[in-house]
């Protein structure tokens, strides 16, 4: 019974699930369809094709599951893992903390390189690590691209470059959940073998649809792999595929409709563009955080995300309250502090479907917040940073020149 009314709408500025687009949802305002008629199939074919641009990838083979990030995680592994393989990965955050749970719960040998919340990958030790590995023991280098705990982007080509100069074959898995469709991702410049997101994130649909892509070597160690898979089998899929049917078991229909919507809504804006876009409202972000007189939980600059601000509080106040409040007070809500920073920080999140004035109410709201809980913030302070900034950055709408 919290889901009390209030007027006007909801500002959701969590990291994830985000606003759907009203495009969107009346795409998915459907009925029921059979989904072996020649329609679906023919829907998926195209589907699938089109997903491979937001991975950047034409030799990636795609699958559409219907779970969440979770499952994509598992689908990854399972598939091209054996129980005792010597994974490499790096605890950095709530997020990549569950991934090597899982890891872990799933028989692996995980090989954890830890560093301080609010910090990147320890891509040093990853270097010493493939220096020593002569016998190619290390079969798995998994990293969180976008950890939405702290608000830090690892630097995947870096990674590579790393795999690359010490010539090692081990597989390079990227949790890309909160980064594809909104950060610069390219799965073959970078040799990423599997990549994976959730649909309600940067894609702007329901929770429902994990989304996975498969390099070639990739395929080829699932032909290998002795994990036990049933669901997340990609063998089931790619005999459907070969099949011309599709769909090893009964897809989200609404899902499917909703996220060919959703692709065609990115491809009208551009790829390139929402990224842009997604770059100038977490620019506006941190300088209203910097206008606030508060400092951003990600320590560097190198490591900002552009879909994510984790604002560090002074001690006196607990986070907690500030998102309480906001929810409460102003419906607006806002990410809470997850386990090591909980209570210490609040997270703006600033992905999918989102304008620069919808950012701006966010802010203001933000503003308010703080004044209730006792910080001395100047009122309207943040929003004239973002503000300034915004005035100057904002394009065109493309489709109205």
């Amino acid at each position: 019974m919290d889901n009390y009314y209030g007027p006007g709408r909801n500002h959701l500025f969590v990291p994830g699930p985000v606003n759907i687009p009203e495009q969107v949802l009346r795409a998915m305002n459907r009925n029921n369809e059979d989904y072996r008629s020649p329609a679906i199939p023919a829907m998926t074919k195209v589907l699938l094709e089109d997903v491979k641009k937001i991975f950047k990838t034409i030799t990636g083979t795609p699958f559409l599951i219907p779970t969440t990030g979770t499952g994509a995680w598992e689908s990854a592994l399972t598939n091209t893992l054996s129980p005792g393989d010597r994974i490499v990965s790096f605890l950095i955050g709530q997020f990549s903390l569950l991934w090597i749970d899982q890891m872990q719960r799933l028989n692996f040998n995980v090989d954890v390189i830890e560093s301080d919340w609010g910090t990147g990958a320890n891509l040093e030790v990853l270097g010493s690590k493939l220096a020593a590995d002569t016998g190619h023991t290390i079969k798995a280098i998994c990293i969180v691209h976008n950890e939405t705990a702290t608000g830090v982007t690892n630097n995947l080509a870096a990674v590579r470059k790393l795999l690359d100069h010490y010539q090692h074959p081990a597989l390079f898995l990227v949790d890309g959940v909160s980064s594809i469709c909104a950060l610069d991702f390219r799965m073959d410049e970078w040799g990423v073998d599997v990549a994976l997101t959730g649909s309600q994130k940067a894609l702007s649909l329901p929770t429902g649809m994990g989304i996975v892509c498969a390099s070639p070597k990739a395929l080829e160690a699932s032909k290998t792999s002795k994990s036990v898979r049933v669901f997340f089998d990609w063998k089931d899929y790619l005999k459907f595929y070969n099949m011309g049917t599709f769909w090893p078991y009964t897809p989200s229909i609404q899902l499917l409709y909703g996220l060919r919507e959703a692709l065609d809504l990115l491809f009208e804006e551009g790829l390139d563009n929402v990224i842009e876009r997604h770059t100038r409202l977490a620019k506006a972000t941190r300088l209203a955080v910097e206008a606030w007189g508060l400092k951003n939980c990600t320590q560097k600059e190198e490591w900002f995300s552009d879909t994510v601000t984790a604002v560090v509080v002074p001690s006196y106040i607990d986070s907690s309250e500030i998102v309480r409040r906001g929810w409460k007070r102003y419906n607006l809500s806002l990410g809470l502090g997850l386990n090591k920073v909980a209570g210490k920080v609040f997270r703006i999140g600033h992905l999918g479907n989102l304008n620069e004035l919808q950012l701006l109410g966010c802010l203001a709201g933000v503003e308010m917040i703080l004044k209730d809980v006792g910080y001395p913030v100047k009122l309207g302070s943040g929003v004239a940073a973002a503000c300034a900034f915004l005035q100057n950055s904002i394009p065109m709408i493309p489709s109205r020149i």
